[in-house]
């Protein structure tokens, strides 16, 4: 009964594209309070989200579900030929990361194979606060901190984590005008990494590619050449994956002399 009330509410805002309670409740027949009681959970686990005062509509959360063509697999298909080209150019490990749920995992990551050396970020969740993959996203889903109570949560890795909430919108600030995320030493001490996010709104948002190396080799001005080239290729993934660009997977941003 309570999955029903729930999947007739989700059914009702869809095909009205969006609704107010007093809507739902006339076209489901629920009583106002459990109306309004289920619409809040809905809200607050992103199924539904309010777009006017009184009014709600899907949740991005619930659309990022329904959309197969962003599968972990078919994202994998189309990122992995320009992060392996990547890989080879800069002999540096470059991932590809997306939200799921209140997290950030690195899901795919590409390798050089061209004989030299390479730090590879392993795959699996990061810290929001600690992690250029996950402020990538954070930057641009602010949902995600918003979720939470941050205060006291921010667990220092190392002595350059970012724990207070006050320096991490900071950074986020930053990486919103600048268009990439860097972590410098922040979750292991001599690991370094740059990433953007794929698009500063839709589906884009919730996804960044990366790259990961040692801060001797990293330094400030190859960051800074990696996360224009990697601004510049999420761009051109992100026209791929929404069908503006034609089948097969871009052409990699001409890659700078990283020294990498």
């Amino acid at each position: 009964m309570y999955l029903e009330r729930l999947a007739l509410i989700l059914e009702t805002v869809g095909q009205k594209e969006e609704a107010t309670v007093a809507e739902i409740c006339h076209h489901t027949e629920l009583p106002k309070p459990s109306a309004y009681r289920l619409v809040q959970e809905l809200v607050g686990a992103g199924l539904l989200e309010p777009v006017a005062r009184g009014r709600f509509a899907l949740g991005s959360r619930l659309k990022r579900i329904v959309r197969s063509d962003h599968s972990d697999a078919a994202l994998i298909e189309v990122v992995s030929p320009t992060l392996r080209q990547a890989a080879a150019a800069h002999g540096a490990a470059f991932f590809l990361s997306r939200q799921r749920g209140r997290a950030v995992e690195i899901i795919h990551v590409e390798t050089p194979d061209t004989g030299v050396s390479f730090l590879h970020p392993g795959l699996g969740k990061r810290p929001l606060h600690a992690c250029s993959c996950s402020k990538a996203v954070a930057a641009f889903s602010p949902e995600l901190l918003a979720s939470k109570t941050l205060a006291g949560q921010l667990r220092a890795y190392t002595e350059f984590t970012l724990t207070r909430v006050e320096d991490l919108k900071a950074e986020l600030d930053v990486i919103r005008q600048r268009g990439y995320a860097e972590c410098l030493e922040e979750i292991e001490r001599g690991m370094c990494s740059v990433a953007a996010p794929l698009s500063d709104t839709g589906p884009g948002a919730t996804m960044s590619i990366g790259a990961t190396g040692s801060t001797r080799v990293f330094t400030p001005d190859v960051r800074a050449r990696l996360g224009t080239a990697l601004s510049s290729m999420a761009q051109e993934l992100s026209h791929h994956l929404s069908g503006a660009v034609g089948n097969g997977a871009p052409a990699m941003a001409a890659a700078p002399e990283s020294g990498a």
